[in-house]
């Protein structure tokens, strides 16, 4: 998948480039067709998002209904519960 067709916030995904090579991320923001801004909440905060090119994202189907429902409704979204939603995907930590 090499365009962010079919992606939505809050959707799960898994960095397969750079320095954060094998971390899960949500989707935050769709910024075009290539790009999208990811956070896990640890190493990226909500605060200062990545800034990721798509084609070096691995996409799950699983969208975190939850998270995805506070961003609509503006609702404040802290670094803790990014974290908490994301720990059932993570299988080693670094």
């Amino acid at each position: 998948m090499d365009t962010t067709a079919g992606l939505q916030k809050g959707q799960v995904v898994k960095s397969k480039a750079g320095r954060d090579k094998s971390r899960v991320f949500v989707i935050v923001d769709i910024i075009d067709d290539s790009f999208v801004l990811i956070a896990d909440g640890d190493l990226r905060k909500l605060s200062s998002p990545k800034k990721k090119k798509i084609k070096h994202l691995v996409v799950y189907n699983t969208v975190l209904e939850e998270f995805a429902n506070m961003l609509k409704s503006n609702e404040k979204i802290n670094d803790a519960t990014v974290r908490k939603l994301l720990e059932p995907f993570l299988t080693n930590k670094h």
